[in-house]
């Protein structure tokens, strides 16, 4: 897919979905068990899924940041070894998210470590998927991890968002946290916001460094500055 505009336009519009979510699911899966036919309908883990996705507890991360993501990958797929099992990986990669738990993402891998057998893939690119779920934790993908770039980026690339679209999206993750009071809010999101600048690198692919980096830290510091006077 062209990236032409993805500068201007900023990680937060979506380019041509090619498809809804149901026809994205499907075709990534098939794909993925080789292109064919044989294996079980792809349509109910798809209902599954954006059931999931779907929760009332969810603010940011919602059927909106699924597709977002889906989006940002074929921007990036060019990267990536197994483009359509990073695109699975950002299927379930919050497809168990609970604000008020943190191992999120590990209940996530194995959702996949389950579901994805039975769906008819194959045990090694399960295995990736997983891997790649369970990656999400760090964003912290090895150097020439190049399926790892790939989703680690596209999840992130919301922080390269246009001023507008990014603050909407840090009012969102505060309305995920509304349990925790404001004090306790405020120190735990300006730990993140410094951890991430302090990170060499927010983006690790070619693309990615190029058009969203600089976006993305004036963003953070934008936010931890608003946070912290």
């Amino acid at each position: 897919m062209s990236d032409s505009g993805t500068s201007e336009t900023g990680p937060s519009e979506s380019p041509s979905s090619g498809g809804a979510l149901h026809g994205r699911w499907r075709e990534a899966l098939l794909a993925a068990r080789g292109g064919t036919g044989h294996g079980p309908d792809p349509d109910p883990y798809a209902e599954n899924l954006l059931d999931r996705w779907a929760e009332p507890q969810r603010r940011y991360h919602t059927t909106t940041h699924l597709t977002q993501v889906l989006d940002r990958v074929d921007t990036l797929a060019g990267h990536a070894a197994d483009p359509d099992l990073v695109r699975l990986a950002v299927w379930f990669h919050d497809a168990v998210y609970r604000p008020d738990r943190s191992e999120n993402e590990e209940r996530s891998a194995a959702l996949a470590e389950l579901a994805l057998p039975e769906a008819g893939l194959p045990d090694a690119a399960t295995a990736e998927v997983a891997r790649l779920v369970r990656l999400t934790v760090t964003h912290d993908p090895a150097p020439g991890d190049t399926n790892g770039e790939v989703l680690c980026d596209a999840d992130l690339a919301i922080l390269a968002a246009a001023p507008k679209e990014y603050a909407a999206y840090a009012a969102q993750v505060r309305e995920e946290y509304g349990f925790v009071p404001d004090d306790a809010f405020t120190e735990g999101r300006a730990a993140v916001l410094r951890q991430l600048l302090e990170l060499p690198r927010l983006f690790r692919t070619p693309h990615g460094a190029a058009e969203w980096e600089s976006r993305a830290r004036q963003n953070l510091t934008t936010e931890l500055e608003l946070l912290t006077h």
